[in-house]
């Protein structure tokens, strides 16, 4: 279901991943939400969620069948080392997204789903501050019955939103979303991560030098560092060693032609 067009692609380790500027992407993120075509599904990738995809067919289907997004140094990295640049921009959905929703100027439905009830409330309260010409309902935490989505898809239905955020974590939202979400869902869904927490309040960003210089990973490890020590201190040399092998095996060399 790609949305965007041919040429605009880089091949990361198998991961078709979208290759635009931040005002490109804006444009075509923009115009895809008030199409009347058929659901769209974007999610993102970085050096973690590659890592997940070595590992997780579902998670890799489910990537496959939506368009990604660039997010972080890590796949920067991995888009030099493969075909000498860096990404044009870095769309990574905690800055982005909300970028979106103020680029966004008709009013939109936006449905949210994941994280804790009262991370979930406050999200919705600060995306209406910041966007009070969009509508936002919380329509289900990130705890319900996986195994049964029958009520959450229900009100979803009802609701027929614009845009879905879903904020499960990675893989589980990709593959949920793969398995769950189809026309009258959401026009555009987005798996988004931990985006309700930063827009909550409930996890700080890191302050703007360390953005600047593209080291906010170091910034979150030292902020929650039992949870997110095995994602960097050991997930960072796994996912250049996947790249260099998947450089040196040839996979890379074949790919460097967009797709």
């Amino acid at each position: 279901m790609p949305a965007m067009e041919n040429g605009q692609h880089r091949d990361i380790m198998g991961i078709r991943v979208a290759a635009l500027g931040w005002d490109q992407a804006l444009d075509v993120l923009t115009n895809t939400i008030y199409s009347d075509g058929p659901q769209r599904i974007f999610n993102f990738l970085n050096a973690n969620n590659a890592n997940l995809a070595m590992r997780n067919p579902s998670y890799r289907h489910g990537l496959s069948k939506s368009e990604v997004l660039p997010d972080g140094v890590g796949v920067d990295i991995a888009s030099r080392t493969l075909y000498g640049s860096a990404f044009p921009a870095n769309l990574n959905g905690t800055d982005f997204i909300p970028a979106l929703l103020v680029y966004a100027d008709k009013p939109l439905k936006v449905a949210l789903i994941g994280a804790r009830a009262d991370i979930l409330e406050r999200a919705v309260v600060n995306f209406k501050a910041a966007t009070p010409w969009h509508e936002f309902i919380a329509v289900a935490d990130g705890y319900f019955d996986k195994a049964d989505s029958s009520q959450v898809l229900a009100d979803l239905a009802a609701i027929n939103p614009d845009i879905t955020l879903v904020g499960m974590g990675s893989p589980s939202q990709e593959i949920w979303i793969d398995s769950n979400l189809r026309q009258g869902h959401g026009r555009v869904v987005f798996g988004v991560g931990a985006l309700f927490d930063f827009v909550s309040g409930a996890v700080p960003r890191a302050p703007e030098v360390f953005r600047k210089f593209r080291i906010e990973w170091l910034w979150r490890l030292g902020v929650e560092p039992s949870r997110l020590w095995r994602r960097y201190i050991l997930g960072n040399p796994v996912f250049l060693f996947h790249l260099f092998r998947y450089k040196f095996l040839g996979a890379g060399r074949r790919a460097r032609q967009p797709a």
